[in-house]
């Protein structure tokens, strides 16, 4: 066979849209291209993936290949395309049976020597996965509804259950991704140990070489943060307002000089607060994920900026502000002084900025 197709994730912000990458040989002068907007780490990944099947112990065929990621349209960056690019190949080449790959998504970095590397944004791949699965079992429970109602009988709507997706990390991703529920995460050390996984599955003389599901760790009992309001001494004032602000979820401004304890309070104000739900300690997790960032799980981050930082910074620039910058100049002339007016011009250029998310089409359940 010289086609064959394989699952893997892009990173784009918080979201993980699956890609589909499309491997074809052909005769012809032996030649490696990649299509579909890759970014030059994945550009590279040519002579990455070269270099590591042959140290793996494979052959790489010395014919035209051509390797087009799907959709076109979407950016594809990082090296976390090696690995499916590597089984795209391998499959392509019937070095490995093309049918085993149903089911599987992969990401990783590989090393020239074939081992696995550590990517970042494994926990948003493998969220976009479960919600990937929850819309079409909803999907399903819809239209069993609908043909049910359309014959005129009662019968509840029976769904059988799926297999759940199965998404191979290398070993440091283990750990992170399989916090998600609901997919099974198989965490490998280099792509011979990947390669066996997969003809285990056909070959029953290989079972010992399975690769083991990823259990997921314990979620921490106590959340411990490395600052607490208990250590202020004095502020009684500003103590109230905090836990006024944290009783009742408000907003809260500071105003002062330098050193009055403005940062001091506001980076104790996490502390005070309710514990993160599940749910939202994925999604805290998944920004430090995808920014490559150490994180302690569970714990409400506190982002402290410099005091000269522009609104436009604060809310990670834009083209939207072009016509907020315009507008603002008429209000600068006005000659009389006004710190409440100009405050309320700011946080007006703040507030209109932040991005409307439901309008972005991609939720998590």
């Amino acid at each position: 066979m010289s086609f064959a197709q394989v699952y893997t994730r892009s990173v784009v912000g918080l979201h993980a849209p699956k890609v589909i990458i499309e491997v074809h040989l052909s005769q012809g002068l032996p030649a490696l291209t990649i299509v579909g907007l890759p970014e030059a780490a994945v550009r590279e990944s040519k002579d990455r993936v070269r270099s590591a099947l042959l140290n793996s112990g494979f052959q790489f065929p010395n014919r035209r290949l051509t390797i087009n990621l799907a959709p076109a349209d979407l950016p594809k960056d990082g090296a976390r395309l090696d690995l499916p690019i590597a089984i795209g190949i391998l499959a392509a080449s019937d070095q490995l049976d093309p049918e085993v790959l149903a089911g599987f998504e992969f990401i990783g970095e590989l090393a020239l020597n074939g081992d696995l590397r550590q990517v970042s944004g494994s926990l948003a791949v493998a969220r976009a996965m479960k919600a990937e699965v929850l819309a079409s079992k909803t999907l399903e429970v819809l239209e069993a509804s609908e043909s049910e109602s359309s014959e005129g009988q009662q019968l509840s709507p029976t769904i059988q259950p799926r297999p759940k997706p199965q998404l191979i990390v290398p070993m440091d991703n283990g750990a992170e991704a399989s916090r998600v529920e609901g997919v099974e995460i198989l965490a490998a050390d280099s792509l011979k140990a990947v390669c066996d996984h997969l003809q285990s599955l056909t070959d029953a003389s290989l079972v010992e070489k399975h690769l083991e599901i990823v259990q997921p760790s314990p979620a921490p009992q106590q959340v411990g943060y490395q600052v607490d309001l208990a250590d202020v001494k004095g502020q009684h004032h500003a103590r109230r307002a905090l836990e006024i602000a944290a009783a009742g979820g408000h907003s809260l401004l500071f105003t002062g000089p330098p050193g009055s304890g403005k940062t001091l309070m506001a980076s104790r104000l996490p502390t005070i607060l309710p514990d993160l739900s599940a749910e939202d300690a994925l999604e805290v997790a998944s920004t430090y994920s995808v920014a490559d960032s150490d994180y302690d799980y569970g714990t409400r981050p506190f982002r402290q900026v410099h005091h000269t930082i522009s609104a436009v910074a604060l809310v990670g620039g834009g083209c939207q502000f072009q016509q907020l910058m315009s507008n603002s100049k008429n209000r600068c002339q006005n000659s009389i002084f006004n710190p409440t007016y100009f405050l309320k011009i700011l946080l007006k250029k703040i507030a209109d900025s932040l991005p409307s998310l439901h309008k972005l089409g991609v939720n998590y359940v």
